[in-house]
């Protein structure tokens, strides 16, 4: 099986969005590279949009991911609540 993966640029945003990340996807692997933060994970990845605000203090917009990504691998579903990634 591949690994998705999701790679975000390295900002004060990006951060709590890899910490909710870290929160609701145990199996992650996460990276920390120049200007960037890659995540992987062989079982799929979800961002959670509630788990997000939790962590900002404020309302978090999912489709505010966008602003912060630089790459994506996997087939995507997006909603107002969450996104995901998986390989099924």
């Amino acid at each position: 099986m591949s690994k998705v993966y999701l790679a975000l640029q390295d900002n004060d945003t990006s951060r709590y969005i890899i910490e909710a990340i870290e929160e609701d996807n145990p199996d992650a692997t996460i990276q920390y590279l120049p200007a960037m933060i890659r995540v992987e994970s062989e079982t799929g990845l979800i961002v959670k949009a509630e788990t997000v605000s939790e962590k900002l203090g404020q309302d978090w917009d999912i489709q505010s991911l966008q602003l912060n990504m630089i790459t994506l691998g996997g087939n995507v579903e997006e909603d107002d609540d969450s996104f995901r990634l998986h390989w099924n």
